[in-house]
């Protein structure tokens, strides 16, 4: 059994861009997408993805914000990270996470219609470092 702490988790993290965010879809089935926290890594509990209010993760976020991210690293490391998702429409809060990557995905930058900070505040964390595993809570 390992005992990382949420220090030695975030050096983990550094280098993973992409998460597997799964919510739950109307009636209990999963719904797991890929979704890049394009480079926002400085990791403290909190994960940051943009998208479009229209899309089907921010409704299924509103009916149940409760969610999971998956993440996998280099050099055997995974994890599973338990968490609360929160929708925030906030363009002080787009600056504090916008990088010059996403200006592909969002030709109007934070002016874009309807643009959608997800931030996923965790809860749980569960981990596998090569051979060894453990968890650590959060909040």
């Amino acid at each position: 059994m390992s005992d990382l702490d949420l220090k030695d988790i975030a050096k983990k993290f550094k280098h993973i861009d992409i998460a597997i965010l799964t919510t739950k879809k109307p009636g209990g089935d999963l719904d797991a997408r890929p979704m890049s926290n394009n480079g926002d890594v400085d990791y403290d509990g909190d994960s940051y993805f943009f998208t479009t209010d229209e899309k089907r993760v921010v409704a299924q976020i509103k009916a149940d914000p409760n969610v999971n991210l998956g993440f996998t690293g280099k050099h055997g490391f995974w994890a599973s990270v338990d968490g609360t998702a929160e929708l925030i429409q906030d363009k002080a809060a787009f600056k504090d996470h916008w990088t010059k990557d996403l200006d592909a995905w969002f030709e109007d930058g934070i002016d874009t219609a309807g643009l959608t900070l997800i931030k996923v505040h965790a809860d749980k964390i569960r981990y596998w470092d090569k051979m060894d595993e453990g968890e650590l809570t959060v909040r």
